[in-house]
Parts: C-alpha cells; sequence; structure tokens
C-alpha cells in the first residue's frame, strides 16, 4: 500500500472521538515538535482480545526451568518449529538431544529472512522493520501488530517488581519514547490496551523544534507516566527545566553506568530500570541491583550460554547469550547466539543474567603484559554518569576512550582506569559529538585481544 494513502483509520482500526482527541493533542500542541513519520498499532478488536489474554498469562506466569533441566514448553516448541519453519525444517527431524541443535547468529537472519516465517502466519497481517547493529548484518524482522503490542505486558512486568501499576488511561500520555539523534524517526499513537492512552516518540534534537525551549514545555503539558529513551537521551534530558516527572523510566539501547542510573532516580524521584531488549525477541530481562544481575521476564524463552565452540557452559560460566523460544510468533528463534554476553546464575530459583555486556568480549593488555577483561573497565567506570563511550586500544598498547559530552570527573575517570591498566598506562580522552550507528563499546587492534 502506498504510505502516503494510508489514513488514521488504517493505522488505528479501533480508534474512537477520544483517542482522535489524544492524536490531535499530541501532534498540534503549540509547543510540538515535527513528527516526521507516522506510525499506529493497527489492531482490530480480535488482536486486542489476544493482547489483554496475553498480559494476563505473562503477569501470572513464572520463569519455569531450573539448573540442569529444560522447560516442560521447550519440546513441543522445538516440534512446532522443525515443522513450520522453512529453515529448521532443512535441518530434518529434531535430534533427541536438544543441544544438537546448530545455534543461529544474526548473519542466518540477515540472509532471508522470509526463511523464519511460520507457513502457519498470515502474510496479509506481517509488518517488518530494519534494524542495524554493531556486527556488519543488517536485518529485515518479520513482525505483527499482536506482537508489538505485547510489548507492554513485559514492562508491565518489570515495573511491578519495583513496585509499580501502570494507570494512564483515556485522556492521559501514557509513554513517552524520547531520543537525542541528528535524524529519528518521530511518531504519536494511542494505546488500546491502556484505553486510548497517548504515545509520542519525539527526539529532543534542537533541529525538531521552533524553540529548543519548546522541549521541557511540550513534555510538560504531555506529563507521561513513562519515558524510556537510552543513557544519550536522559543526558540531554536531564539539561531541561522540567517540572512534571514520570513514574518510572526504562533505559534500553546500551549500557547504562550506575552512576547514570542514580542521577536520574535522583532528578525525577523514580525507579530508572535497565532493560535487556533487542528487535528480535523484545524484552528480556530487567536489572534488579538487589538481586546483582538482570533477571528475565519472558516464560517461554530459554536461555544458555554458550562458548565460542558452541558448548552450553554450567551456571556461573561466562560466555555468549543465547536464545530459544519468544513471544514473537513471527519469528521463532532455536538457539540464537545474540553476540551479548553474560553468566547464568540462579537466585532463589530464579535465572539471572550476570554481569551482562551488550558486546562481544574484548581482553586488554597492560604494560607489563597482562590481559584485563573489559568488564573491569565498566566496574571501574560504574560511578561516573558518562552517557555513552568507546574505549580502544591501538596494535602499541596505547588506549583512546571517547565520549560524549564533557567530563567533569575527567582527572578520576583518567585516574579510575590507570588503576585498574597501571599508572604507566598511555591514556587519550576524547570528546566526540556523536557515535554514528549502533557502537561497539570495547575494541582493540592488539594480537589475542578477542576471547
Amino acid at each position: 500500500m502506498n504510505p502516503e494513502l494510508i489514513t488514521d483509520a488504517d493505522r488505528y482500526p479501533l480508534l474512537t472521538e477520544d483517542g482522535r482527541r489524544m492524536l490531535k493533542f499530541l501532534r498540534e500542541h503549540p509547543h510540538a515538535p515535527v513528527f516526521r513519520n507516522e506510525s499506529g498499532n493497527r489492531l482490530t478488536a480480535d488482536d486486542l482480545r489476544q493482547v489483554v489474554d496475553f498480559e494476563r498469562e505473562v503477569q501470572a506466569a513464572e520463569i519455569g526451568w531450573r539448573p540442569g533441566q529444560l522447560p516442560v514448553w521447550l519440546g513441543d516448541f522445538v516440534e512446532q518449529s522443525f515443522s513450520e519453519v522453512p529453515f529448521y525444517r532443512r535441518y530434518g527431524s529434531p535430534p533427541a538431544d536438544f543441544r544438537e541443535i546448530p545455534a543461529i547468529s544474526r548473519a542466518d537472519l540477515s540472509r532471508d529472512i522470509a526463511q523464519f516465517v511460520p507457513d502457519s502466519v498470515p502474510a496479509d497481517r506481517l509488518i517488518n522493520f530494519q534494524t542495524s547493529g554493531t556486527t556488519g548484518h543488517p536485518m529485515l524482522l518479520a513482525s505483527h501488530p499482536v506482537v508489538a503490542a505485547s510489548y507492554l505486558a513485559f514492562h508491565k512486568r518489570a515495573l511491578r517488581r519495583f513496585g509499580i501499576e501502570l494507570r494512564h488511561g483515556r485522556g492521559q500520555v501514557g509513554v513517552v519514547l524520547i531520543g537525542f539523534q541528528r535524524n529519528c524517526f518521530t511518531y504519536v499513537s494511542v494505546t488500546p490496551a491502556m484505553d486510548e492512552s497517548g504515545l509520542a516518540k519525539i527526539n529532543l534534537h534542537p533541529t525538531d523544534w521552533s524553540d529548543p525551549d519548546d522541549r521541557w514545555r511540550y513534555l510538560d503539558s504531555l506529563a507521561a507516566e513513562v519515558f524510556t529513551g537510552d543513557p544519550i537521551a536522559f543526558s540531554e534530558l536531564l539539561q531541561l527545566p522540567l517540572k512534571s516527572k514520570p513514574r518510572a523510566i526504562f533505559s534500553t539501547s546500551m549500557t547504562l553506568l550506575p552512576a547514570m542510573r542514580r542521577q536520574l532516580e535522583d532528578r525525577f524521584g523514580c525507579p530508572v530500570l535497565d532493560l535487556y531488549s533487542m528487535n528480535e525477541a523484545g524484552p528480556v530481562a530487567v536489572a534488579d541491583p538487589a538481586a546483582g544481575g538482570h533477571l528475565l521476564l519472558q516464560h517461554r524463552v530459554y536461555v544458555e550460554i554458550l562458548d565460542p565452540a558452541g558448548r552450553a557452559l554450567p551456571p556461573g560460566e561466562r560466555g555468549e547469550v543465547t536464545l530459544t523460544g519468544g513471544f514473537n510468533f513471527c519469528l521463532p528463534l532455536l538457539r540464537y547466539r545474540t553476540g551479548d554476553y553474560a553468566s547464568l546464575t540462579f537466585t532463589c530459583g530464579e535465572p539471572m543474567l550476570t554481569d551482562l555486556e551488550g558486546r562481544p568480549p574484548v581482553r586488554f593488555r597492560t604494560k607489563p603484559g597482562q590481559w584485563i577483561n573489559n568488564i573491569e573497565v565498566t566496574h571501574a567506570l560504574r560511578n561516573f554518569a558518562i552517557p555513552q563511550f568507546t574505549l580502544h586500544q591501538t596494535s602499541d598498547g596505547g588506549l583512546v576512550m571517547r565520549f560524549i559530552g564533557r567530563l567533569k570527573d575527567e582527572v578520576r575517570i583518567r585516574n579510575a582506569i590507570l588503576e585498574v591498566f597501571g599508572p604507566d598506562q598511555q591514556l587519550a580522552l576524547e570528546e566526540v559529538v556523536s557515535f554514528e550507528g549502533k557502537t561497539v563499546q570495547y575494541t582493540s587492534d592488539c594480537e589475542g585481544s578477542e576471547v
């Protein structure tokens, strides 16, 4: 369909007069930004019933496996995937041992996503979107309006862990998604599962606004219940003289250092939830500082930790996070290697990802020749509110740390890194305006750095 011919009736099949008023309010507010795009929920009445039923299921579910066990649903999921998904069907019959199923990666998905869509999924309701990453494999992903609307169930589950029940509905703004980029996909919508509460995706970059002060005026007028975004956007948000405060903040997409989380909590007086989420699988886990890691959110996702050879590692050993299952029925995953690294532990019987790093592990070399795990750098910087940074080691052993914005604690940051590497380590700190696309945080030219 020609995008120029799509109407609000197509984007919002269940739209009421209240919903129309909300869209008008979001779009035509005197301090509104330029909205460069259009989007919508595309939910039918039957879709909405599925979304509501699924939310009830998610809230009541337990994460159902223990060390050395497989989830009870896993066998049926594997059988169905081998039967209905063209890519898996080429393997033949499912092996008796689940661990003998070949692991897949982003490269497999990027080659032909249609091979991962089950035969039973009607093509006329499919939606797709493109994503890029740090692996050099841009992807076109298959999804569905019901899948997109079901993210809310996992967000609510995460919020309940921190004692928050969402309550904004008709005539109120539920969520504002905040970005800070030179070019950003921006739009407005409504959420039928929350009685058509408003949703806006905005860009805090001044080029999207008539007046930079309109940013805080618009946000104060919306008085949203939840903000979502990444640490870069939140760093800009902290500069605005907002009077309104959300009830919760979700941080996604990149590492949220503890100092930045505390700064946001102090400024807005609400919990800041660090979500481990990806386009391929949705919200996977939420950080719980009291528990010491990221606790899983999806009851139909099984997590393995694999070594470079594809062998499953026991609890407590660090390796690549690998997922099976998922709520996106258009993209069932079997042993999907995410490119992220952690160890899997169990707290009170509940699976938890510990020391999660959303990037391949890298070792750095000290001048005496010792190897330093990149997680030690993350730990060393945990008390500094740095929105985004990279650390690169050149072939001669020198370190270059690039960061966004001016560092208020440059001397302390330098000392924290040198405490890890030693006082004789060569270290350059460089301010940058922005990092293009998704960024690999830790890199090295030294031989033997990849693990």
